[in-house]
């Protein structure tokens, strides 16, 4: 009886502990079971610090306000146990860390993510320089004290 329960058991691994993105950019947070095990039939959970985020529960998909839209599971991957979280247009505030938990019987297993978010570049024009910048849609001018602020992109 202990030799099957031991052929249930599975481990969650990450691949990467820490991933790294500008605000707007799609992300993927790396987790997969240990071994290659269908995750069709488990519960997942994706925690940000404490707060349930995801949920995928006997096929049907929970998400905390807020993330509406912005998250998923790689659906045809769960049947090879990846169950790696994408996150769409990340802001600022999913900076965090990041807790996938999977269960399955009585086995809860968890595995723990960060994420970095970078704002993107910007740069600073003294007032004085203003007539030399273009009326370009792309840039985004505001005044700040004796300077102009504007966005000249994300890093690449």
């Amino acid at each position: 009886m202990a030799e099957s329960r031991d052929h249930n058991q599975f481990k969650l691994i990450t691949t990467e502990r820490n991933i790294r993105g500008d605000v707007g950019d799609d992300v993927t947070l790396p987790c997969h079971l240990s071994p290659e095990t269908s995750a069709v039939t488990m519960t997942i959970r994706w925690f940000k610090e404490t707060e349930c985020i995801y949920l995928y529960k006997n096929g049907q998909v929970t998400e905390r306000r807020g993330y509406e839209g912005r998250l998923s599971l790689i659906t045809r991957e769960i049947l090879r146990g990846n169950v790696s979280l994408r996150m769409k247009n990340i802001k600022e505030t999913d900076r965090g860390t990041y807790i996938c938990q999977v269960i399955h019987g009585e086995q809860k297993e968890e595995a723990v993510v960060g994420l970095r978010v970078r704002r993107g570049k910007w740069s600073v024009t003294p007032v004085h320089d203003y007539k030399h910048l273009n009326n370009n849609t792309n840039q985004c001018l505001s005044l700040y004290n004796t300077h102009i602020l504007y966005h000249v992109g994300r890093r690449t």
